[in-house]
């Protein structure tokens, strides 16, 4: 019954994880309260996750990459990358892809794309192709360049903290390095030749490939003394301008404007159109811009005020929220004029009721110095050209680089615990002041922190209700008459297969309590097994669902499909190179 219930919860836990009805952090603390409800794992046992030294690690990269990003030192070196490569596509597009991978081994994934990103959307603008061309390879190369090390991804630390719990050896900082050095240049020269054919072109969905004239989402009420009203809808000058009236409301209702529908003053238009003509709206037109709220017309004619694009990233508090709810003008003394949503028709209703999402991107305005605030925090990230880094700013990202290497190699030369090398840098970052205590705690992907220590107690409960067994014997049964070698690739596809709906710490954690037992029935070494499986959970190409591929595909306009035409090769050319060289640099 144990068992059953187990592996019951197991299949709960992953259909709501693929559906993502409830949030991922929920769901995994709902697990753990069944398992302690139901008498199979104590509180302290299910709870034991939480207090390793994999989450002191976690947290402190987290703290090293956000002091990183507020530095501004890595943006910088971005826009360097153009002035090098002096216009030439493929060289640029190599520096990219190794830059953005070689940042990826010593940070967060996300955050390497997140860096890298307007240096890629400026480039495609450059180099007058479409974003789509070069924003999935860019977050590829940063999935990639974290199968190198320890700390390149939170699956690997994931995994190593599974098997220290274990009673293994853990993880090495270079340990995956033979392997993940083959995997990186393979898998950028993938993306450079053959994915470079398979990449969607999609300039025809998006207006350019320049992300500043995006088409936007916006709000407008028509004044009373309007040229418009009277006209219209189809004919009206404000079709001359190129917008489209999707929804009119009137008299506290919305409704689809006809062609015969004639406009009226106190209308709310739902509009979408150009950037660039939304801010001449006003004058050609007599229409008032409405933003997240009413906005007093001396507050946006200021001299300081300024406009600017941000994007809704991974770890912001705005995910799930309206504008209205988060209070984003009191809190961040900015407007939202308009929002744009790639590829998708946003759903019906004023801009301040939407829920917004990973990769929506909004049109803010307001004081230059409150803007300045939005690039040092955490919800909001800007899309635009990187503004010089003053040369306090530059001393401390130098300092946190510093920091970073020192405590790299402290853990890799193993004279510090690798906890407290990364520990004490994070704390060197605070103490230099690149970074504030409360920005550090907004860094922090909390969501991810209780993923992973919930999951790992739910491995152990795998293992002692002896579920973990249970599976084992099914794939040996399957499988083992055809060697270690197979059980090996079954192990990996599975965990490949469980990245999809699942995260890739998720799945890791959910295959290796199986995958060791299963070693041990077959008699040969875990360690290969342990190995393959952090290197198989890396490899989701397959869908947009890592958080690296979620936030690139918005301004790249992509479509779910692209993902499996570009990434469906490449994860089979990379599970095949991590099949043949795990064995040989781990042995059975």
């Amino acid at each position: 019954m144990e068992i059953a219930l187990v592996l019951g919860l197991l299949v709960v836990g992953i259909a709501l994880f693929s559906t993502e009805v409830v949030s991922v952090d929920v769901v995994t603390l709902t697990l753990l309260v069944a398992l302690i409800v139901f008498g199979i794992l104590s509180p302290a046992e299910a709870f034991a996750g939480f207090g390793s030294e994999l989450i002191i690690t976690l947290v402190s990269i987290f703290v090293l990459s956000g002091a990183l990003q507020q530095s501004g030192v890595i943006a910088e070196f971005a826009a360097w990358l153009e002035r090098v490569a002096r216009g030439r596509r493929n060289p640029l597009l190599l520096l990219l892809l190794g830059s953005t991978g070689g940042l990826s081994t010593m940070i967060n994934n996300t955050t390497a794309t997140a860096v890298f990103m307007p240096a890629g959307l400026q480039i495609a603008h450059r180099l007058e192709i479409a974003p789509s061309k070069v924003l999935m390879p860019l977050a590829f190369a940063s999935i990639l360049g974290g199968t190198c090390t320890l700390i390149g991804t939170s699956t690997n630390l994931a995994v190593s903290g599974y098997l220290e719990a274990a009673g293994l050896e853990p993880m090495g900082l270079f340990e995956l390095a033979p392997v993940g050095l083959v995997v990186l240049p393979i898998g950028i020269a993938y993306l450079l030749t053959v994915g470079r054919r398979l990449l969607p072109d999609h300039r025809e969905e998006s207006l350019t490939a320049a992300y500043e004239m995006r088409e936007y989402l916006s709000e407008v009420v028509v004044t009373e003394g309007s040229p418009l009203v009277g006209e219209r809808v189809y004919t009206s000058a404000l079709a001359d301008l190129g917008f489209r009236v999707l929804e009119v409301r009137r008299d506290g209702r919305f409704f689809l404007p006809a062609p015969d529908t004639e406009l009226a003053a106190g209308d709310l238009l739902i509009v979408q159109g150009p950037v660039q003509d939304l801010l001449q709206v006003k004058a050609k037109t007599g229409l008032e811009i409405r933003g997240d709220l009413l906005v007093d017309d001396k507050v946006l004619q200021q001299a300081d005020i300024e406009i600017a694009e941000a994007l809704v990233p991974p770890q912001s508090s705005l995910i799930g929220r309206t504008v209205r709810e988060s209070r984003f003008r009191q809190r961040h003394g900015v407007t939202v004029l308009a929002l744009h949503r790639g590829g998708q028709h946003p759903p019906r209703g004023t801009i301040g009721q939407l829920r917004l999402r990973l990769g929506d991107v909004l049109l803010v305005q307001g004081p230059a110095a409150r803007l300045e605030s939005l690039r040092r925090g955490r919800d909001l990230w800007l899309i635009e050209r990187s503004e010089p880094v003053s040369v306090p700013r530059r001393r401390r990202g130098i300092a946190t680089l510093v920091f970073l290497a020192a405590a790299a190699v402290g853990a890799g030369l193993g004279v510090v615990p690798l906890a407290i090398a990364f520990l004490g840098a994070a704390l060197g970052t605070v103490l230099i002041r690149a970074i504030t205590v409360d920005e550090a705690y907004r860094f922090v992907e909390w969501r991810l922190i209780v993923l992973i220590g919930g999951m790992t107690a739910f491995g152990t409960a795998m293992e002692s209700t002896g579920a973990a067994d249970l599976l084992a014997r099914g794939i040996v049964a399957a499988l083992a008459d055809l060697g270690p070698h197979a059980v090996l690739g079954g192990f990996a596809l599975l965990t490949i297969a469980l990245t999809q709906p699942m995260s890739n710490a998720a799945a890791a954690l959910v295959v290796l309590p199986v995958a060791l037992s299963t070693a041990t029935g077959l008699d040969v070494s875990g360690r290969p097994f342990a190995m393959a499986i952090a290197l198989a959970a890396s490899l989701s190409f397959i869908t947009p669902l890592e958080p690296s591929s979620l936030l690139v595909y918005g301004p790249g306009k992509y479509r779910f499909r692209d993902f499996a035409i570009v990434g469906g090769p490449l994860t089979l050319l990379l599970v095949a190179v991590v099949l043949l060289l795990v064995p040989r640099v781990w042995p059975f």
